[in-house]
């Protein structure tokens, strides 16, 4: 495997831009509803900083040559760190975020070439080699920054980001609808279909 210099450089270029949202952003910023359900724009950052975490264990699990689950204790231990992590100062949270994605930048620069075929493990268990990393935390950052509901929007994704990301897109759609409502609606000739969650 070649080193995913496209998916670094993007994940990097990524969290020079959240980190620039994230620096100024007041105690009633972060208090403010996102644009998900349920979650403040605290919440978002909280978890944008625990995927970081979770990137770098698995990057180092990989090294040592193990399989480590993406978040310690499953999807009720994630709930778990996300709640606890919004009751913390403003400070906090913001230090937390551009902290830890620096951590996963540089964690990327000292990955040895060979490391990038390692299997690590998704979030759902599936198994990928370590390259797939670099990709979900781009993806991950560019899609729950404009989550947050400020500044940063879908219009301020890159064409390489579109490019990148668009095809797996599209390939999902099959299997998040109605096949049949799907066509439809690509020839014109009929309204959207309603999608199963992404992910």
């Amino acid at each position: 495997m070649s080193v995913p210099s496209q998916d670094i450089e993007g994940c990097r270029a990524a969290h020079v831009r959240l980190s620039a949202t994230v620096h100024d952003l007041s105690a009633a910023a972060l208090a403010a509803p996102s644009r998900l359900p349920g979650w403040s724009v605290a919440h978002v950052l909280t978890h944008l900083a625990r995927n970081a975490d979770s990137v770098i264990r698995r990057l180092e699990g990989a090294r040592q040559g193990r399989s480590i689950e993406q978040y310690a204790g499953g999807k009720a231990g994630r709930a778990e760190e996300i709640a606890s992590g919004v009751a913390r100062t403003p400070e906090t949270i913001k230090r937390d975020v551009v902290r830890t994605s620096e951590a996963v930048d540089q964690a990327f620069a000292n990955c040895p070439a060979d490391l990038w075929d390692a299997p690590i493990l998704l979030g759902s268990g599936e198994e990928r080699p370590a390259s797939h990393l670099a990709a979900s935390r781009w993806r991950e950052v560019e899609v729950h920054h404009v989550d947050l509901g400020l500044s940063y929007g879908r219009s301020d994704w890159d064409d390489a980001f579109v490019a990148r990301f668009l095809p797996d897109v599209l390939q999902s759609l099959r299997s998040r609808t109605d096949a049949a409502a799907l066509l439809a609606w690509g020839l014109g000739r009929g309204d959207a279909p309603l999608l199963s969650a992404w992910g």
